[in-house]
């Protein structure tokens, strides 16, 4: 019976959706810290359960100086523990989850594949588990009355060559390293919620993020930190793989749009529409910390190429048509102001 209204609202559900209170996982990371300071300061009626592991990837320090912190509660522990998933979604009345808990870099998954398997397929399993039961069974809502949103990647796709289309919404999975695998499962497990339990769900797939509080090991990081202190800049074999980059509080607009007015059960590939390869990135932000540092030019003299990663996947472009035309997003910043919004960032 419970079941059955929920599939009724399901269909009904055309209305933006409004979240209030929201469990938003992996807060302290780098894209959910960004998210929580663009959710408090965009929508001043919102409340934040921020639940975070604060592995080497979440710090407290990525959520200083909120906007209007007394809105925001902060948590840390595992999207494992089933038992404190079930007491945050009580305590709290969580009517939102937003779902960014993730193992997220590659090279560890090459070298310790076993914590992504857990967080990534475990911890989604357990978060969906957990507000199938109190949604849909205990409090008995319907879909326009809970939404869980899943931030996934495009690594799931697997690779392009250089004359390939861009991924869209319809591109098979083929993931090729450990962590978009596990990525991989999460997004399935996802799809299976909303199709077998008529669980209220988004996903979204972006590109390559940057900008402020990304951890230190990423790629631009590692490039600004590097020439700041006039040490070797390393670039994975010809430096030609190529990316397609996004700026982090874009993407957290895309989002937004996605949660308030996505269709419950779709996909939505958020990109940059901006393919850079990796030395071309590389050279370009040496010459704006030219600028910046003029008495350590110049940077790019820095530069050096070391051992390629195994399974390096050489290019990632997402086609984001469907959330441009569905949803009326398009990135605000082009990667010339979001890079030196973000030199401008780690610099101060």
């Amino acid at each position: 019976m419970a079941q059955a209204r929920a599939a009724v609202s399901f269909r009904n559900a055309m209305k933006e959706y409004q979240p209030r209170r929201a469990l938003v996982t992996g807060g302290a990371g780098f894209i959910g810290a960004n998210f929580v300071r663009y959710w408090l300061a965009s929508d001043p009626e919102i409340r934040i359960v921020n639940l975070d592991l604060l592995t080497y990837a979440g710090s407290l320090d990525n959520l200083a100086g909120l906007p209007d912190e007394d809105r925001h509660t902060f948590v840390e522990g595992d999207i494992c523990d089933r038992a404190l998933v079930d007491r945050l979604l009580r305590e709290h009345a969580v009517d939102t989850v937003v779902h960014f808990a993730a193992e997220s870099h590659v090279d560890r998954s090459i070298s310790g594949p076993s914590a992504f398997i857990q967080t990534n397929i475990t911890g989604t399993f357990t978060l969906l588990e957990a507000v199938r039961q109190h949604w849909l069974e205990e409090r008995r809502l319907g879909a326009d009355g809970c939404r869980f949103h899943h931030i996934s990647t495009d690594e799931v796709y697997g690779t392009l060559g250089r004359d390939d289309p861009a991924f869209t919404e319809e591109t098979p999975y083929a993931p090729n390293s450990p962590y978009s695998a596990s990525k991989a499962a999460s997004d399935h497990l996802v799809r299976a919620y909303h199709h077998t339990y008529q669980l209220p769900v988004t996903t979204t797939n972006c590109s390559n993020n940057y900008g402020p509080y990304q951890h230190g090991e990423k790629f631009i990081p590692t490039v600004i930190r590097s020439c700041r202190e006039g040490k070797p800049i390393p670039v994975y074999g010809d430096g030609s793989n190529i990316r397609d980059w996004l700026y982090v509080e874009d993407h957290c607009r895309g989002i937004d749009r996605v949660v308030r007015r996505g269709q419950l059960g779709e996909t939505y590939n958020i990109g940059g529409d901006n393919e850079w390869n990796n030395l071309a990135i590389v050279r370009l932000i040496c010459r704006l910390m030219d600028e910046r540092l003029p008495q350590n030019a110049p940077h790019d003299r820095l530069i050096t190429f070391v051992t390629d990663r195994p399974g390096h996947d050489w290019r990632y472009a997402v086609n984001g048509m469907k959330i441009r035309t569905g949803l009326d997003w398009t990135p605000a910043e082009s990667f010339d102001t979001g890079i030196r919004k973000t030199l401008d960032w780690y610099l101060s």
